[in-house]
């Protein structure tokens, strides 16, 4: 429960949400289970290190990081006949209530003897599967549990929660991991699922709304994909994010890099430059669902076009306390980001289909990030780390440009229909720009 004192210390745009008995008893348990996915970023890695056999570490490490986030893409298609119709609190529930088994499965086994690195990459790997179609689920029950001027401000409020977590989650793992041990820390992961789960179980079903899809009944197989060929909007939005993550994955591989090699560095000062961009996240995701309306694509160009510029310093080699500002500027900027996606989803999807939608939102971009990844690898090696985050950040500015460039054409064909159809040019017209 959130209490009157705390509720009128929060900016007026938040304070309606709390209103709501669902989202005010679900927010704590949203909370809670991200902590405990920000403390397994550093468990799980941690303890294949320890399962591993000699000489087998970094292939231990790589299957269990890959099988702790990717099967969601594989359970987003195989499992869509089944889940498509399912209430969002359900699956919500069943994703909480099969990670929290899983993951729990992990601690157990260990304190048994019994965690080979095969058994511990098949738990990551099942607790996953169900995540795409859960985090749907979630999503989706905003849209029907809030009136669609409140939908921006809920979902900024839990991304930044996702946000804070990264900068809290990896420090309280280090802590907790000398106390207790990396199997325990997951197991803390798994009590935050039960609790999420438990929360979930008791919010009451909100009905699907009324009104008929345009499309014509439930999504079934492959009418997602033409559904949203025929909203050219939100298939541009899932391709601008498909691209968007996809040059960030370099990042990943070349910050670490730089750090250690460009600036003969420790972990202490690549934590400083995450926990900079976590912190930039938080507040810029805070500040976006302050305000009542956002023009989406304006904002959201702005967005990658600001990302982009942030990593050209990298490439001029400019001091660490620069680019760790820059970093956190970047993370200001990005901050908006998510939410605005997912607001927009909301909106312009029509409500028996939102589900199905976002699950295939989610599959398509558990394969940019892992592909932007893999590529940064041999480009580092190849060209220097400093130089990969500024060609990544070359790279988005370019994406941004083309993005805009797109918008216009598109725009500008809607005005020459609307003109030869009307007959007139009478009358202020509608572009993509909302």
């Amino acid at each position: 429960m959130t209490s009157p004192a705390l509720t009128r210390l929060l900016p007026p745009t938040y304070r309606p949400l709390f209103a709501h008995a669902g989202f005010r008893r679900l927010l704590p348990a949203l909370a809670a289970s991200d902590l405990g996915d920000g403390m397994s970023m550093v468990a799980v890695a941690w303890l294949a290190l320890l399962i591993a056999p000699p000489g087998r570490s970094a292939w231990v490490v790589g299957a269990a990081l890959a099988a702790y986030a990717l099967p969601g893409a594989a359970g987003a298609l195989l499992f869509g006949r089944r889940l498509r119709g399912m209430h969002p609190r359900r699956l919500m529930a069943v994703d909480s209530r099969l990670r929290a088994l899983l993951l729990g499965a992990v601690p157990l086994a260990w304190a048994l003897g019994m965690l080979h690195p095969v058994l511990y990459v098949g738990l990551l790997a099942a607790s996953s599967v169900l995540h795409a179609w859960g985090s749907a689920g979630k999503y989706s029950l905003f849209a029907r549990m809030l009136p669609p001027d409140q939908r921006l401000a809920a979902n900024a409020l839990v991304s930044a929660c996702t946000s804070a977590s990264v900068i809290v989650g990896p420090a309280l793992a280090g802590f907790l991991a000398a106390a207790v041990g990396p199997a325990w820390i997951i197991g803390l992961d798994a009590l935050s699922f039960a609790f999420l789960a438990v929360r979930v179980a008791r919010i009451p079903e909100v009905p699907e709304a009324a009104e008929p899809p345009a499309d014509g009944g439930r999504p079934r197989g492959d009418r997602v994909l033409r559904m949203l060929r025929g909203r050219p909007e939100l298939l541009g939005a899932l391709a601008l994010t498909w691209f968007f993550n996809f040059l960030y994955g370099p990042v990943e591989v070349a910050l670490p890099l730089h750090v250690t090699d460009d600036l003969r560095a420790g972990a202490s000062t690549l934590g400083l430059y995450w926990t900079a961009f976590g912190a930039g996240a938080v507040l810029g995701t805070l500040a976006a669902g302050a305000l009542r309306r956002l023009p989406h694509w304006p904002v959201t160009l702005a967005i990658v076009a600001g990302w982009g510029l942030i990593l050209l310093p990298f490439g001029l080699g400019v001091p660490v306390a620069v680019s760790l500002a820059c970093f956190g500027l970047g993370g200001l900027i990005y901050g908006p980001f998510t939410a605005l996606s997912f607001t927009l989803f909301q909106d312009r999807t029509p409500a028996p289909w939102l589900t199905g939608v976002l699950a295939f939102r989610a599959a398509a971009l558990l394969t940019a990030g892992p592909v932007g990844t893999a590529l940064g690898g041999p480009l580092t090696a190849v060209m220097g780390p400093r130089l990969v985050l500024a060609a990544s950040g070359m790279a988005t500015l370019v994406l941004a440009a083309v993005a805009a460039a797109v918008l216009g054409l598109g725009a500008n064909r809607r005005v020459r229909r609307a003109r030869r159809a009307r007959g007139s040019r009478s009358g202020p017209l509608e572009t993509g720009f909302r």
